[in-house]
């Protein structure tokens, strides 16, 4: 009878499949509100006279309170100070921080290069080389179905970028588009994709905390900042004009919002990877476009509602298809 009672206690994989079911869901629904929140919340609240390296270390700084106020409230913290190591730091987050920033130089130069139209649709192939990453470093194999799945949706993605339209002048005599231009948006992809999954295997194979990965990689993340801002304009007009110019207490709106977003994508990295942090990408696109309707009465593109469909489908069919292993015969 205490048998029976012992395996009744016991939670069941079923239930614990449903428990990251839900969990998965919820922090895949955030994120994606929260990527298509803040672009409307970041050109209201936040002045052209704000300092973009202010707002992005002020961004980190709250990450770290917020990772470590979660930490503190899950019981980890105190683990944190018996188990942490320099090496495990560095190996589990060190690496994915370098590429990220590396990644967003190469973003700059790129984006300076291309028309916005170009840029959007390059940038998509990231989708492509998280999953090839994933499955090279994780061997986290997709199915056929999901394979088409991840089409249709850089596809919509493609879609929702022809909707914003071109902003630049675009001229395919320019001899810097190709080395400066597409060259630049490709290799970022592809450092996307390989960050992606490097996080992936710290916190599903090497069982680094989402928080803590969060934690490091801010702080090296500033830490890299600090030093390349030095000499930069923006570290200048930090030193001549202060840390908070142009800053207004709406300012500090967008700033929590995308703290906020920094550690949802760490948890839908944890709990479900980064080839699903892609379809929350571009689903994110369709809550900007409904919220710009909304808001500014700017209906959206006939691509939007072409794409609208094609993202939908897209999740349903990943989610629905999972890649199982075949039985060996005997």
């Amino acid at each position: 009878m205490a048998a029976v009672k012992l395996k009744a206690s016991k939670p069941g994989p079923n239930k614990t499949n449903s428990s990251t079911g839900r969990k998965v869901w919820l922090y895949s629904l955030l994120l994606t509100l929260q990527y298509g929140v803040q672009p409307l919340i970041s050109r209201r609240f936040t002045s052209q006279k704000v300092i973009v390296t202010s707002s992005v270390l002020a961004c980190e700084m709250i990450k770290v309170i917020c990772a470590l106020f979660l930490m503190a409230k899950d019981g980890t913290l105190k683990r944190l100070f018996k188990e942490w190591t320099l090496i495990g730091s560095l190996t589990a987050s060190g690496l994915p921080a370098a590429i990220y920033a590396l990644q967003n130089s190469l973003l700059q130069i790129a984006y300076r290069n291309l028309d916005s139209l170009t840029f959007s649709m390059l940038n998509q192939t990231k989708l492509i080389f998280t999953a090839l990453f994933t499955y090279l470093i994780l061997r986290q194999k997709q199915s056929i179905q999901q394979y088409g799945a991840l089409l249709v949706l850089i596809i919509a993605a493609i879609l929702l970028s022809i909707g914003e339209g071109s902003s630049k002048a675009y001229s395919t005599s320019n001899p810097d588009i190709i080395f400066r231009g597409i060259v630049p948006v490709l290799v970022a992809s592809v450092l996307s994709g390989l960050a992606s999954a490097l996080c992936q295997w710290a916190s599903q194979v090497k069982k680094h905390s989402s928080y803590l990965m969060t934690v490091e990689m801010s702080v090296i993340g500033s830490v890299c900042l600090l030093a390349s801002a030095y000499k930069s304009p923006d570290g200048i007009a930090i030193r001549q004009y202060g840390f908070f110019y142009g800053w207004t207490p709406l300012t500090w709106i967008p700033v929590i919002l995308n703290a906020i977003g920094g550690i949802l994508v760490g948890l839908v990295t944890t709990y479900a990877g980064g080839v699903r942090k892609g379809f929350v990408i571009v689903s994110a696109l369709l809550v900007t476009a409904l919220l710009q309707f909304i808001f500014d009465g700017k209906p959206p593109s006939p691509y939007c509602l072409v794409a609208l469909p094609m993202v939908i489908t897209s999740i349903s069919i990943y989610q629905k298809y999972p890649y199982k292993l075949k039985k060996k015969e005997f």
